[in-house]
């Protein structure tokens, strides 16, 4: 058995990575700490699985399938930028994720159920839609500066998206490389 780090995502559209990629850019130099995720890498994680058996994603999948069945079609917006627990203390800086037709929280919510029954840990929170941008390294806090530059952003529009399909994604790190390399496991088409 070989395990791969999985997770459960809403892939982006190129025009919104561009978009994110280009807002990172601009906050770069007042964050310093920030580790910024590549926009490439950039997607709207549903669940994240940790650890999973090769032999599990079959499950998986099948598991994705009977919550996407459920669901239809849904758009979302990605605009504006916060920080969790908020941007003075931020662990955590995040585009923001507008459901403009309550299809994301019950898709959400739906997955963790059926991950849940297939013995994936259950969160505890509801969930909180964002796109994160980045996460602050061990003991970094953002200045003054930074909480400047991202107020200016609030009201920046990344696009938006109509979701149809959710993927399940592998997680590879190589050593050589500065950031994760995700690939597409399985495709499940909203119904």
């Amino acid at each position: 058995m070989q395990k791969i780090r999985s997770f459960i995502a809403i892939p982006l559209t190129d025009e919104i990575q561009n978009a994110a990629g280009r807002m990172v850019d601009r906050l770069r130099e007042p964050a310093t700490g920030v580790k910024w995720v590549d926009a490439d890498n950039l997607h709207l994680t549903l669940k994240f699985l940790g650890d999973v058996d090769n032999i599990e994603v079959p499950d998986v999948c099948k598991a994705l399938r009977k919550c996407c069945a459920n669901a239809e079609p849904f758009s979302l917006s990605i605009q504006g930028i916060g920080g969790f627990p908020d941007l003075q203390r931020a662990r955590v800086v995040w585009a923001g994720v507008e459901d403009q037709s309550s299809g994301l929280c019950p898709l959400a919510e739906s997955i963790d159920i059926e991950m849940g029954k297939l013995g994936f840990k259950r969160e505890f929170r509801d969930y909180t839609p964002h796109l994160t941008l980045g996460r602050l390294k061990k003991g970094s806090r953002l200045g003054e500066d930074f909480v400047a530059a991202a107020e200016k952003e609030a009201d920046t529009e990344l696009g938006t998206i109509h979701v149809q399909e959710v993927h399940v994604f592998a997680s590879f790190m190589d050593k050589h490389q500065k950031g994760p390399t995700y690939n597409v496991m399985d495709r499940v088409a909203l119904d």
